[in-house]
C-alpha cells in the first residue's frame, strides 16, 4: 500500500533550516497529489549566498559519487525536468551539474520532432538517449511532453501517423490511457535494466511566471528567450497544470517515482533537487569504484620503478 504524501504546506515552517532538515520524503509523489494545494515557494531565512554554499557543497558531493559510477559502469542515471516556461530547467542544469566531470554527463533538450523522429514511434528518441552506463542523461522536457503538449494540442498526434488516426475524432476515448500504461512499462523497463530514474516537477506560480516573462523582455540580454507563443501558452495554464497532475498521478511509481518541487525561489530548487539526487545515490551501497588486478597490485612497485628512472 502506498504511503500518504506529507502536506506540503508545512515545510513553509520546517524550511526555516533547510540545510539541517529538509528529507527526500517532503517531496516525493507517493498518493494522489492536488497541485492547486502545494506551495509553489517555501519561504527560508538563508540568503541567496548561503543557498549557492549549501547546493556547491552538495554538487561536489554528487560529483565525486559520479565518479565512482562511472568507474563502476553497472548503473546510468535519467533526470528527467519538467515544468512550465521560465520554471528555470536551463539553470537549475548549469549550476546542479557544475561540478560533473563533462564525461559523465549528457543534456538533451526535447523540441518538436524532427521528420526522423516522428518515423519512429514517439518514445524512440527518449530512448536512444537514454545514459550509457556510468553516465547521467539530462531530459530538459522528456517523454512526457507527449502527455502534456500534445494533449493540450492534439493534431500533433496526427503527424506520428499512427494507423488510423487520420484527423482528431479519430483519436480513441482510450488513447491517453494507453499512454500513460505504455511510459510507465517504459520506465519499468529501464529500471529493471540499471537506469535510475529521477524525474522532477518544477512547480511554479502563475504570477512568478509573468515576472520572469516581463524580465526577458526588460532586459536584452534576454530577449532571444521570449516567443509571443509563450503568451497563447499561458493562456492555457489551468489545461496544463491539470495534465500535469494527472501525469504525476498516474505514473509515479516506486521504481519511478515524481518529486514536486516548489520553483517560485531559483535557489532554494536547486538546492532541493541535487541533495535529493544525493540522498537517493548514497542508497546504492553497490556502486563502488572496481578493484585493481591482482596482478597489477603484486607487480606495482616494479612499475613505479621503470617510470622513475626514465
Amino acid at each position: 500500500m502506498r504511503k500518504k504524501l506529507r502536506n506540503f504546506t508545512y515545510l513553509n515552517n520546517l524550511f526555516r533550516q533547510f540545510v539541517k532538515d529538509l528529507s527526500t520524503s517532503d517531496f516525493i509523489v507517493t498518493n494522489q497529489v492536488n497541485l492547486d494545494k502545494i506551495p509553489t515557494k517555501l519561504e527560508t531565512d538563508e540568503s541567496k549566498k548561503e543557498k549557492k554554499k549549501a547546493l556547491k557543497k552538495v554538487g561536489k558531493k554528487l560529483s565525486k559519487l559520479q565518479n565512482t559510477m562511472y568507474a563502476h559502469n553497472r548503473y546510468g542515471v535519467l533526470v528527467c525536468l519538467q515544468g512550465m516556461d521560465t520554471s528555470g530547467k536551463d539553470s537549475l542544469i548549469r549550476e546542479v551539474f557544475s561540478k560533473f566531470n563533462p564525461r559523465g554527463v549528457v543534456v538533451h533538450s526535447f523540441k518538436s520532432p524532427s521528420r526522423k523522429e516522428l518515423q519512429h514511434d514517439y518514445l524512440w528518441r527518449h530512448y536512444v538517449a537514454l545514459p550509457e552506463k556510468g553516465k547521467y542523461s539530462i531530459f530538459n522536457r522528456s517523454h512526457y511532453e507527449n502527455l502534456l503538449v500534445t494533449r493540450v494540442n492534439p493534431r500533433y498526434v496526427l503527424l506520428e501517423n499512427i494507423p488510423g488516426i487520420k484527423k482528431e475524432e479519430d483519436i480513441p476515448d482510450d488513447f491517453w490511457e494507453k499512454r500513460f500504461n505504455q511510459i510507465r512499462n517504459f520506465e519499468e523497463h529501464i529500471t529493471q535494466n540499471g537506469i535510475i530514474v529521477f524525474k522532477f516537477f518544477l512547480h511554479m506560480s502563475k504570477e512568478e511566471q509573468r515576472l520572469r516573462l516581463l524580465r526577458r523582455l526588460e532586459k536584452k540580454d534576454k530577449h532571444w528567450k521570449f516567443a509571443p507563443e509563450d503568451l497563447s501558452e499561458r493562456e492555457l495554464w489551468k489545461q496544463y497544470q491539470s495534465y500535469y497532475q494527472e501525469a504525476i498521478n498516474k505514473t509515479s511509481m516506486p521504481f519511478a517515482p515524481w518529486y514536486i518541487i516548489p520553483a517560485d525561489d531559483k535557489p532554494t530548487a536547486r538546492y532541493v533537487v541535487a541533495k535529493i539526487i544525493y540522498e537517493k545515490m548514497v542508497q546504492y551501497k553497490n556502486i563502488t569504484e572496481p578493484q585493481a588486478d591482482e596482478n597489477l597490485l603484486k607487480n606495482i612497485d616494479k612499475y613505479k620503478e621503470i617510470l622513475s628512472k626514465e
